[in-house]
């Protein structure tokens, strides 16, 4: 793969991020078109909209999308987008939502941007170059004796309170999406989380890059690393921890009955 400019992406999706703002008082944009899954006709048309202008953008290199997924094995390229990664935060007039879109090569996250334009927060990191928030670059994280565990509701629950109760945990950070929860580890504001259920690629690829750039750990809970191959759709979960150490006694942790 030929060196990419991936420039003109944060720009994208900032302006995604602002329509999807203007789409939550649009009682046609907020009808559900999947109860179930609790998908929006805003995530569909967010879907086509960024597809569209990476489409444009990058002509040749096929586009994925939560809202669109490939039933097939993975091309060699490919642009990974989740148009609304946390729905259920944008329909209840939470600030916990992202769009973002990550590009893979051969299995390796070489670009991913997190926009959460409620926050007004775009974190970006590009493989061996470095990660941003807002521009400004992050700085490699440091073990710290604080201990904040991150999870998406009011209080921890599940494989999260279990790190809040046994680490202990020294505070609570509560966000909704998957991917802003990834870069709140990033930048600093918090320290660890866990999910131990199904996560999809779209959800942690975008944030993967920055994760990289920073020192974070990115695995399954389990510690085995977490790939972006085969399978869309991870079973066991993820797990983001600020360095190496506080991941090995998550680990540890979450492994005893």
């Amino acid at each position: 793969m030929t060196s990419i400019d991936f420039a003109p992406v944060a720009d994208v999706l900032r302006q995604a991020g602002d329509l999807i703002l203007d789409w939550r008082h649009d009682k046609a944009q907020r009808r559900l078109h999947s109860v179930r899954d609790f998908k929006t006709q805003a995530d569909a048309r967010a879907h086509e909209w960024i597809s569209d202008r990476l489409a444009g953008l990058y002509p040749g290199l096929p586009v994925l999308s939560e809202e669109a997924e490939w039933k097939r094995s993975r091309p060699s390229a490919y642009w990974l987008i989740d148009p609304i990664d946390g729905t259920a935060s944008w329909y209840e007039g939470y600030s916990g939502f992202a769009t973002q879109a990550a590009f893979i090569d051969r299995g390796m996250v070489l670009y991913g941007v997190v926009c959460a334009p409620a926050l007004g927060v775009v974190w970006e990191g590009i493989s061996g170059k470095g990660a941003w928030r807002n521009g400004e670059s992050l700085p490699r994280l440091v073990p710290s004796d604080r201990l904040l565990v991150c999870d998406n509701y009011p209080d921890a629950r599940r494989a999260a309170r279990t790190l809040v109760d046994r680490l202990p945990a020294t505070g609570y950070v509560e966000s909704g999406s998957l991917g802003i929860k990834c870069c709140l580890i990033a930048d600093g504001t918090a320290d660890v989380f866990v999910k131990d259920v199904v996560t999809r690629d779209w959800d942690i690829a975008p944030a993967a890059p920055v994760l990289a750039a920073v020192g974070a750990v990115l695995s399954l809970p389990n510690g085995a690393p977490y790939l972006f191959d085969g399978a869309m759709e991870k079973p066991e979960g993820v797990l983001v921890a600020r360095d190496p150490e506080l991941a090995a006694r998550a680990v540890g942790i979450l492994e005893k009955p």
